[in-house]
C-alpha cells in the first residue's frame, strides 16, 4: 500500500494536519508526519506543540506515494518557502499523488502544476489558482492525482477521500463505521 508524507511547518492548521494522519492510519495506510523544520518539534497556528515522526531531512522522500500539504497561516508560507517542499510537490504532482488543503492548494498553483486541473482552496486563494481551474468553496476535489479541499471544514471529508483514493472504499466504510459516522 502506498504510503504517505505529510509535511508540517510551524504555523500549520491542526484540524487539517492531524486529522489526516488519524484517518489515514485507522485506514490502515503507513503515515509519516514530516517537519519540514529544524527540528521534529513543530507548533501549529493554533499554538499547539506536535511532535513529527521525523524531519524531512530523516526520509527519503521517494519512499512516500503521497505529499500532503496541510493549510493554515503562516504554515502554508513557511512551505512554500521551502525549497525542498517545492521540489517535492512539483515532482510528485507530476509522478506520484499530491493533496492539499485551505490555504496550502495556493503552493500548487504558484508552483504551476494545477495548469489544466481542477482544484478549490481557502476563499482569497482563489487568485493563486490558474485561469478556470478554481472548483468552487466548501468542498474536496479530485482531479486525476491531485485532492485539494477548501477549509478546515472539509478536513474530514478530505482525509476520507485521499484514504478512498490509497485504500479503496471498503477501507473508508471501516473508518467511517469506526468513528461513527
Amino acid at each position: 500500500m502506498p504510503a504517505v508524507a505529510v509535511l508540517c511547518a510551524d504555523g500549520f492548521e491542526t484540524i487539517e494536519c492531524l486529522t489526516v494522519v488519524d484517518v489515514l492510519r485507522r485506514g490502515g495506510v503507513r503515515v509519516s508526519l514530516v517537519s519540514v523544520m529544524s527540528t521534529r518539534d513543530v507548533v501549529s497556528a493554533q499554538q499547539i506543540s506536535v511532535t513529527c515522526d521525523c524531519t524531512l531531512d530523516e526520509v527519503d522522500i521517494n519512499d512516500y506515494e503521497y505529499v500532503v500539504l496541510p493549510g493554515g497561516m503562516p504554515g502554508t508560507k513557511h512551505l512554500r518557502a521551502d525549497e525542498r517542499v517545492c521540489d517535492i510537490v512539483r515532482t510528485f504532482a507530476a509522478t506520484k499523488h499530491v493533496a492539499a488543503i485551505c490555504a496550502a492548494p495556493s503552493i500548487l498553483g504558484e508552483l504551476g502544476v494545477l495548469e489544466g486541473h481542477r482544484a478549490t482552496c481557502f476563499p482569497g486563494f482563489e487568485e493563486t489558482l490558474p485561469e478556470g481551474a478554481y472548483a468552487g468553496p466548501k468542498t474536496v476535489v479530485v482531479d486525476g492525482n491531485i485532492i485539494t479541499a477548501s477549509a478546515m471544514g472539509q478536513a474530514l471529508p478530505f482525509a476520507l477521500t485521499v484514504l478512498g483514493d490509497i485504500a479503496g472504499d471498503v477501507a473508508v466504510e471501516k473508518v467511517r463505521e469506526g468513528i461513527q459516522l
